[in-house]
């Protein structure tokens, strides 16, 4: 027999707009949305709050005090039940530069942990971020491991990845890149540019190739520079200017300041544009000093004024941002309606990974993944395929 469960007196955000009505669950699926009450074995009152799809993170690395790169089991479900605790239903844990060997480490670790994670946001794959980066644009990523593409390489890791990689970002200037995303493409792996220099005709080339996403849009990314006294468009005029290109952004209010969260949205729209935390293991923690990447790295980081600082302070360190903040601050800072700023972080990005079939919104016969929240994008409570992994006491 199966269980019912009906949450009621909510406000549902639907892909049509918000509405006042009840859903219910059924098997771990969205079994219908009702205008009224029914009978059910199990019944959550929203006492009026939203409900709406569960957020999607393409892209982070730990949370909780824990990094994906730690090499534990522990790590990954500490890191996905913060993440969870703030609306996260389903992520994306990402990697940084490293040794191949650690790199394969973490593919053996991921596979135990997916398959032990039962109170956290759901774990699909991976998304490697790096090693195939611009030097000057690396940002925090360790420079001591950073290479161009080279296709004996890249596809013993994708073997012995095994289906695991669902993205890859790397810089598209580098020689041997087209066809690196030609291969991506080929795989069914997210080819998306970040840590680049790349200008606008090489972009244009990558696009061509198959890479059709840009990584934390206007972080460690080219903009307009000169060439020989002449003006040459970069990345960032090319994620504005190709349609098909979507992008991503860190919406902490840190990394992307209001007046560019107003440029961007108004270009791209909610229909392009995936929010993401790119969160560090400081992630739903008090600020103070932490470890960037694995604990082996040794790698100290200052969190403080709500963002990840090198040591010198000369740039970002990855972000501390939790999916609420994220909302929040597309709603406070970004002047987005509440409906595109949850579609930022539930449909768009379920569309972008080629989930949307059974991930990113209040529709029958998709996943149960659910989250509800108050006015200020507080969590009250986090449902994963139907089974409530957060409550709010």
């Amino acid at each position: 027999m199966s269980t019912k469960t009906l949450i009621k007196n909510g406000l549902l955000i639907t892909p049509e707009g918000i509405k006042q009505g009840s859903l219910l669950l059924s098997d771990g699926k969205i079994s219908a949305l009702v205008a009224c009450e029914t009978t059910a074995d199990e019944t959550i009152d929203a006492e009026g709050c939203y409900v709406a799809p569960g957020f999607i993170d393409l892209h982070t690395h730990g949370a909780g005090g824990a990094d994906f790169m730690d090499g534990t089991v522990d790590a990954y479900l500490t890191a996905s039940r913060m993440h969870a605790v703030h609306g996260t239903t389903l992520l994306y844990p990402t990697t940084v530069t490293s040794s191949n060997e650690c790199l394969f480490e973490t593919f053996e670790t991921f596979r135990k942990a997916a398959n032990q994670n039962t109170q956290g946001a759901q774990m699909p794959g991976l998304h490697l971020e790096g090693p195939y980066f611009t030097p000057q644009m690396a940002g925090a990523q360790d420079g001591c491991y950073l290479r161009n593409p080279e296709p004996e390489e890249y596809t013993d890791i994708i073997r012995r990845g095994n289906g695991l990689i669902k993205r890859w970002s790397f810089a598209p200037e580098l020689p041997g890149a087209p066809a690196f995303a030609a291969e991506l493409k080929r795989q069914g792996i997210l080819a998306a540019a970040g840590h680049t220099a790349a200008d606008f005709d090489e972009c244009d080339a990558a696009f061509r190739s198959g890479c059709t996403h840009l990584t934390h849009f206007f972080s460690c990314m080219s903009t307009v520079t000169r060439r020989n006294a002449h003006r040459i468009a970069g990345t960032v005029e090319y994620g504005y200017w190709q349609d098909g290109m979507t992008i991503e952004i860190i919406a902490d209010g840190v990394h992307v300041p209001q007046p560019l969260l107003w440029i961007v949205t108004k270009i791209k729209g909610a229909d392009r544009i995936a929010l993401v935390t790119d969160s560090m293991r400081a992630a739903g923690m008090p600020e103070g000093t932490y470890i960037l990447g694995g604990l082996s790295s040794h790698r100290e980081v200052i969190v403080e004024e709500g963002v990840a600082k090198m040591p010198d302070r000369s740039c970002f360190a990855g972000s501390v941002a939790t999916a609420d903040r994220l909302v929040r601050t597309m709603i406070t800072l970004g002047g987005c309606t509440l409906h595109d700023a949850v579609k930022m972080i539930t449909a768009t990005p379920a569309r972008i990974m080629h989930i949307d079939d059974h991930k990113g919104s209040l529709a029958v016969g998709k996943d149960a993944d659910i989250v509800i929240f108050d006015e200020n994008i507080n969590i009250q409570r986090t449902i994963i395929n139907g089974k409530t992994i957060y409550a709010k006491c």
